[in-house]
């Protein structure tokens, strides 16, 4: 059932994006005069089909949902009734062409755009921005951070909840800057600390970026170091450990909360660990050997065991809300900052200074879906505008059979006066296309290394 959740979260996400990003094609080619013969949400034999509007548009969905297309009448691809030459696609002005063929990726950053305003309108739950953990000898360290410190502000903008800056320090880091950070110390006082960023690198940037190169980590409740979950099969199952028994020692080192467990275990691949267990008031000692497994380019020890983590206080809890118009404006300066970070990230691959590992596949954006989904609708809206903004800039790249292709071949048809050989046109599709299953290829092989680790 939990397979089946992920692969429709998946399937309702990948819907949505691809009717957004062909309605943009489809209304800006009607407003313009050209003739819509298809509308198309996924490939392949159609399921359902209906015929509307004066001109008898098909509208379909068919059996693949990975993708969809919009058919335009174009006298390359058939033969084109007189009374419609007119309205074919390529008989359309440079300038028309080239508005149809944005409008896909532009739909996609209006409707991030859209997801994040109804977001912020209607209220974003999140946690109090204090500060929980400062990692000794970290950056935040260096820059003055406290236990209990309370983040009001960086750099001037509002702070109302732990990630609401998180983009904004991911540019920052990018550029090596130095950010000024207001807190309210847990005296009640005010402070300024400035987080220098000059040590940062593009490969050191990742989604825990904050808590693991910066070393702030938010509030987090005190979690005891008791199993919740077991999974059959797993180095503790087949030790023996059991659901409820309370981590009292490993080593005769004490353990005071899960954190504390989970640093032995991980630092202990295929070692014996003697753990001492509380079970129904007795004490025992259970020898597990936690298995090898990958995480960030280390090895680290997994025993397949989980706990339950106690709610948050609701003293912890925030709403950030906002006016429309104050929303408008976080909207649209999220979805810049996203999209710039984007594009940033694809240019430090490319001069290898950022891994293709951190490229992920359909499998990941499923697992994604499903998890987003099973959290809630505002978390499964804001996956939908993160993978919207992805798709908007994807698109746009100047890699033939793309809408990024198609601008670059208008762009050259405009500087040499007249378009490309179709022998041109026929090599830079074949190019796209490799480009394509390479990228797809790599995508796939991260996914697959993703679930083997």
């Amino acid at each position: 059932m939990s397979i089946l959740f992920t692969v429709a979260a998946f399937i309702v996400a990948i819907a949505i994006l691809v009717v957004v990003h062909e309605f943009g094609h489809y209304w800006v080619a009607r407003r313009l005069g050209v003739k819509v013969l298809r509308f198309s949400v996924g490939f392949g034999r159609p399921l359902w089909m209906r015929r509307l509007g004066v001109d008898r548009t098909e509208w379909v969905v068919a059996a693949i949902p990975l993708g969809g297309y919009v058919k335009m009448l174009d006298e390359r691809e058939g033969k084109v009734a007189k009374k419609d030459v007119a309205r074919a696609f390529n008989r359309q002005s440079l300038w028309k062409r080239s508005a149809i063929v944005l409008a896909g990726p532009a739909f996609n950053l209006l409707f991030a755009v859209l997801a994040y305003w109804v977001l912020y309108t209607v209220g974003l739950d999140g946690v109090r921005p204090v500060v929980g953990q400062v990692a000794a000898g970290s950056i935040a360290a260096a820059a003055g951070f406290e236990p209990g410190d309370e983040i009001t502000a960086i750099d001037g903008k509002a702070v109302a909840s732990w990630d609401q800056r998180r983009l904004y320090l991911f540019q920052r880091a990018l550029r090596r800057d130095t950010v000024e950070v207001e807190v309210r110390t847990a005296d009640g006082g005010g402070a300024t600390r400035r987080l220098d960023l000059s040590s940062m690198t593009a490969g050191r940037l990742s989604a825990g970026m904050l808590e693991k190169e910066i070393g702030l980590s938010g509030y987090r409740p005190d979690v005891p170091p008791v199993i919740d979950t077991v999974t059959a099969g797993g180095p503790a199952a087949q030790a023996g450990i059991e659901v409820g028994d309370r981590v009292l020692a490993i080593d005769g080192v004490p353990v005071a909360d899960w954190e504390g467990f989970v640093k032995i275990v991980s630092a202990s691949p295929g070692r014996v660990l003697r753990m001492k267990v509380e079970r129904d008031g007795a004490q025992r000692v259970i020898e597990v050997t936690p298995a090898r497994a990958e995480r960030d380019g280390e090895t680290v020890g997994r025993i397949e065991a989980g706990v339950r983590v106690p709610d948050l206080p609701e003293s912890m809890r925030v709403t950030v809300r906002m006016n429309p118009w104050a929303a408008a404006g976080e909207a649209v300066e999220h979805t810049w900052l996203m999209s710039a970070l984007t594009l940033q990230m694809l240019y430090k691959m490319l001069v290898l200074e950022v891994s293709t590992k951190t490229i992920s596949g359909p499998i990941t954006i499923a697992q994604y879906a499903g998890h987003s989904a099973r959290i809630g609708l505002d978390r499964f809206l804001m996956f939908l505008a993160v993978v919207s903004i992805s798709l908007g800039i994807l698109n746009l790249l100047p890699i033939p059979i793309l809408d990024g292709g198609h601008l670059l071949t208008y762009l050259i048809e405009a500087v040499k006066g007249s378009p490309l050989s179709d022998r041109a046109m026929q090599w830079g599709q074949q190019l796209g296309i490799a480009m394509l299953l390479t990228l797809m290829a790599l995508a796939f092989y991260n996914d697959f290394a993703r679930l083997l680790q």
